[in-house]
């Protein structure tokens, strides 16, 4: 039997994806399995990491039910980021998992920005002093958690974690790795610095392997439990949104990828190392280089929590109404009438790395319909990734159009928003599983089928189905619109503060 297929794993952070892709990058097969979130405390977002392995397990039996994995020539990671976990020897969970979402260490970013040194940190690891990195978990850890930070045997990420189940080897990839805000970017390697200032050592650390490269192989045990072949080659793959990037071929001049998804995330290729608060700065899935990838937290979660919870609608029947939000939204003009919306629901990334952020809607008046609404939030996300874009296009290189994935690029609307307001085209792919297709080329590179994990980009990448191209009146007028939009944080982020500190019983 050929070995014609590779295995992209997506571990997300609501479920594991198992999906089989032929040399041309068309999905095969798919199994796929949900992973529970707990909140045990007001920012703590947990996960039981056994639950990362027994839905692997569940999505990898699912998908070997549907091909002969006698076909499987590699298989690699993706997984949900700044999401890990601490192990004893044998593999056990010391301790739940805190995912990305976990806002425990605010504390911890001041200290460790005051101590080190914020543009240190930014400096070394590609990360503005953020909440998200684990860097600050590892450090509230080691002050609330002592005994379990000095008992551990490992602490690792997702990827690493399920290469260690798949291979019984602590491993991972590089492009995994950086997330956790512990690597020295410009050197490929863990930080003796950062890990100094959090009490940890390298050897209880995985080992790192650059993206396409062999970590291991499935062992005898991970076969039985999954289906797979024993012996199977696993490949260094990374996080799922460098993989995402490399499943939209971000290798091509002038590209950047945009995931509209529950968060906005954007980046380009660079191949030499720089950092600015214009982005993070990633570990691409590729060879060499990084991403300079931008965030706003709020994609499509913005638009369900206005049909959800503004308008009251279950799930079932908010997907009924995007439609005709959407045809109310397109009847409004550019600017809504006067109506812009901030999206800093759940804080702001880039640009201005403030956890403690909310969101605005102002210029509300008695004449504004949901319509209107809706129009303000879509077009306060364009506006958001345009200004970061500029900036990140002054830091890097220039960047003339878009790939577009995720669920907001089903939107004709939004789509056409973002090619008027930024000037870029906007080019929409058919790949719906990005994230796992990235793994996939990763795993491609691995096992022999092409020279670079470039080149199996070029040939695996989604099909471009849909182009969105500016309207020059159009981007005329939002120009004028972000020069609005522009100062409008500027000018309110201390009146923003104070109203945080109040709802959180602080004094204003």
């Amino acid at each position: 039997m050929p070995h014609d297929l590779v295995i992209g794993i997506d571990s997300s952070t609501t479920a594991t994806k198992a999906i089989a892709w032929d040399r041309a990058g068309k999905a095969v097969a798919e199994g796929r399995a949900a992973v529970a979130m707990s909140i045990p405390r007001p920012g703590w977002f947990e996960q039981d990491a056994n639950e990362w392995w027994d839905s692997a397990v569940l999505a990898l039996k699912a998908l070997a039910a549907k091909i002969d994995t006698s076909r499987v020539a590699a298989l690699a990671i993706s997984n949900q980021r700044e999401t890990f976990a601490q192990f004893d020897a044998d593999g056990n969970p010391l301790r739940p998992g805190t995912t990305w979402l976990d806002s425990r260490a605010t504390a911890e970013v001041a200290e460790l920005s005051q101590r080190l040194g914020a543009e240190r940190i930014h400096e070394i690891s590609g990360k503005p002093a953020d909440v998200v990195p684990c860097l600050y978990r590892c450090a509230w850890l080691a002050k609330n958690m002592p005994d379990i930070w000095r008992a551990m045997h490992m602490t690792a990420e997702v990827h690493g974690f399920l290469a260690f189940k798949l291979t019984r080897q602590w491993k991972t990839s590089t492009a995994s790795a950086d997330p956790m805000g512990l690597l020295d970017l410009a050197r490929q390697d863990w930080s003796d610095e950062l890990l100094a200032a959090i009490g940890l050592v390298r050897g209880k650390l995985p080992q790192l392997v650059r993206p396409g490269e062999k970590m291991g192989e499935v062992m005898a045990a991970a076969a039985a439990a999954t289906g797979l072949l024993a012996g199977t080659p696993v490949i260094a793959g990374g996080g799922d949104g460098q993989c995402a990037g490399t499943g939209t071929n971000v290798f091509v001049p002038g590209r950047a990828y945009i995931n509209m998804g529950t968060a906005i995330v954007s980046g380009n290729f660079g191949g030499s190392y720089r950092h600015s608060r214009a982005f993070r700065t990633m570990t691409a899935v590729a060879e060499r280089g990084f991403t300079f990838e931008s965030a706003i937290r709020t994609g499509t979660f913005l638009v369900n929590w206005l049909v959800q919870q503004l308008f009251g609608l279950d799930a079932a029947l908010a997907a009924t109404m995007f439609a005709t939000l959407e045809a109310e939204a397109a009847a409004c003009p550019i600017g809504a009438d006067g109506l812009v919306t901030v999206p800093y629901w759940s804080g702001s990334m880039t640009p201005y790395w403030d956890s403690h952020a909310r969101g605005l809607i102002a210029g509300l008046t008695s004449s504004h319909r949901r319509g209107h609404v809706y129009r303000s939030m879509l077009e306060g996300i364009v506006l958001e990734q345009t200004m970061i874009t500029a900036d990140i296009e002054k830091a890097t290189f220039p960047i003339d159009h878009f790939v577009a994935i995720g669920g907001g690029a089903a939107s004709p609307l939004w789509c056409q928003m973002l090619a008027d307001c930024s000037g870029r085209k906007v080019l929409c792919s058919d790949t719906v599983e990005a994230s796992s297709l990235g793994a996939a080329i990763a795993a491609a590179k691995g096992a022999g089928w092409y020279a670079s994990i470039a080149e199996a980009a070029g040939a695996m990448a989604g099909r471009l189905t849909a182009t969105f191209t500016p309207e020059a009146r159009a981007n005329a007028r939002y120009r004028e619109l972000l020069a609005i939009y522009a100062d409008l944080w500027p000018a309110i982020s201390k009146w923003n503060a104070r109203i945080a500190s109040f709802a959180q019983g602080g004094t204003i």
